[in-house]
């Protein structure tokens, strides 16, 4: 055989063994999820204006928790003349969800805590929805037992097994202990806290909380250096706490006010000495709340839609937008415009907002990754059960919640739903990171973290889909929760008013709610329909 002739059959031979080659993995998946491309399409430059503007007395900018929950306010106000815009082809934000032939998934948010009765907001849209079963002989909301977090609630694994609940106590020292009941005496001693005025340092939505000097001194430490400051050092109760920032801020000890920290634990306790709330659930998660604020608004949604331009002119506030399914241009000419979107693309889009307004530029959002696995069965469990949070303490990730654990079948096909938040320093490079993985990189990093806890777990997927969060999570950095810059970014542009849940610096479904009562109350106020407030 000539040399050309052999190299030729060398190459046939090697492509064929390529396409013999046995995939990574025996199952299927894909990256769903918000458009990156597009979202960042909007900071192109210039956009010529539609032929025609359509009139309406409101629009509303972001389909997320906070433009449906505006929407929400202004038809619940008898100002029905309004529309709401939404990029991506389901309104929802990090509330989405999804569903397959084994059940519906949340695509990040997944539960509630169980609010107090003074979170008038909250409490009406759980009673539209069918879940506030009354009050009790105190005051405080009952609640459907279907909604409400089931037992086993949560486990962590180590060393090589399963323990019931989030802190390690096997194998805690004698100090271990005492700091971390420490440290939840002086989170009782801020639960029990009220200012001159009778508000709470703690509470949720955060508008309900002391403004208190004692309270804001804490925002200008971080986490860590707080509990420096305490000697609480033990790596058990450092884990937790640190834990808790991933979970609810994508950031770590270090890169957390110290306000925000102990707003994760304080806010939640139902009192001084009592354990923090219990919490709402649906197989769904959060997009159960969704698609109750969803439903009513017909097609004075339009998903699809990108709103690339907001000028405010004498008569009106002019919009221009993209409607990516038409591939076109549209445009609204309204007397109040609700931006119910991040200030990193409200800067982009309102004119004169980012001369006007540089604290903007401060605020950073965590990446995130989250991944739904539809199983044909349950993974073997020889210590403790598959509850409905699962983590694994060695791991950067947060483990994952079981979508079919409110049903009360212990067996048979299921999904869980893993959480990652990429939690490092510089968020701009975390999120490069992200964008850079495809789907057989996130699968990897999804099955490498799970396969200490579950080795059996590959042979029992069916399939994984990744969905990538790019500004899942605001940060509440040391120094931001008070500064009365950032503050100061809910307060209307003009006609312009801001709904959006990293005004609060915390990335909260209750957060994002309050902003969008908030905001359609001042729309609705602007055109002389006063009422009672539903915050």
């Amino acid at each position: 055989m000539k040399r050309r002739a052999f190299l030729a059959a060398g190459a046939i031979s090697a492509a064929s063994l390529a396409c013999r080659r046995k995939p990574e993995f025996p199952f299927q998946g894909e990256l769903v999820g918000p458009d990156l491309a597009l979202g960042h399409w909007l900071r192109g430059g210039d956009f010529p204006d539609p032929e025609r503007f359509e009139p309406v007395s409101a629009l509303v900018v972001g389909g997320g928790v906070a433009g449906l929950s505006a929407a929400w306010r202004l038809a619940g106000g008898g100002l029905d003349d309004f529309r709401v815009l939404e990029l991506e082809p389901e309104p929802g934000g990090t509330s989405r969800s999804g569903r397959n032939h084994v059940s519906a998934f949340p695509w990040a948010a997944h539960y509630l805590p169980v609010p107090d009765r003074g979170n008038h907001a909250v409490l009406r849209l759980l009673d539209e929805c069918g879940v506030l079963e009354g009050f009790d002989a105190k005051g405080e909301p009952r609640f459907a037992e279907e909604a409400t977090v089931r037992s086993p609630e949560e486990r962590i694994f180590a060393y090589g097994q399963w323990w019931e609940g989030l802190y390690l106590r096997a194998g805690a020292s004698a100090d271990d202990e005492r700091q971390y009941h420490a440290f939840f005496h002086e989170i009782d001693r801020w639960a029990a806290f009220r200012d001159a005025k009778g508000r709470p340092a703690f509470s949720i939505p955060r508008s309900r909380c002391s403004d208190a000097p004692e309270a804001v001194a804490l925002d200008g430490l971080s986490f860590a250096a707080w509990l420096d400051a305490r000697g609480l050092s033990s790596p058990r109760l450092r884990w937790l706490l640190d834990y808790a920032c991933r979970d609810d801020y994508g950031s770590r000890l270090d890169t957390t006010s110290a306000w925000a920290g102990l707003f994760y634990f304080a806010a939640r306790k139902q009192g001084p000495g009592e354990d923090s709330r219990p919490l709402l659930t649906w197989p769904e998660g959060n997009g159960f709340l969704v698609d109750h604020l969803r439903q009513p608004l017909g097609d004075r949604l339009r998903c699809g839609v990108l709103a690339v331009a907001i000028r405010e002119e004498k008569d009106g506030v002019l919009v221009t937008a993209w409607d990516h399914l038409g591939q076109r241009r549209v445009g609204w000419k309204a007397k109040r415009v609700i931006f119910a979107g991040p200030q990193h693309v409200a800067r982009h889009v309102v004119a004169g907002l980012a001369e006007a307004r540089p604290a903007a530029a401060r605020i950073r959002n965590a990446p995130w990754m989250v991944a739904n696995l539809t199983l044909r069965a349950r993974p073997k469990e020889p210590t403790f059960p598959l509850a409905w949070d699962n983590v694994l303490r060695d791991s950067e990730a947060l483990g994952y919640v079981a979508a079919t654990h409110q049903s009360l079948k212990d067996y048979g096909p299921t999904v869980l739903t893993w959480y990652r938040p990429f939690a490092g320093a510089d968020c701009d490079a975390e999120r490069a990171r992200l964008r850079a993985m495809d789907w057989p990189a996130c699968a990897r990093m999804v099955m490498d973290d799970l396969r200490p806890a579950h080795p059996d777990l590959e042979g029992l997927v069916a399939r994984l889909d990744v969905m990538r969060w790019g500004h899942a999570m605001v940060r509440p950095a040391p120094g931001q929760m008070w500064d009365p810059a950032f503050l100061g970014l809910a307060r209307p542009f003009g006609a312009v008013h801001f709904a959006h849940t990293e005004l609060s610096g915390l990335a909260l479904f209750e957060e994002a709610q309050d902003h969008g009562v908030r905001a359609a109350e001042e729309v609705l106020a602007a055109s002389g329909r006063r009422g009672e407030s539903w915050r």
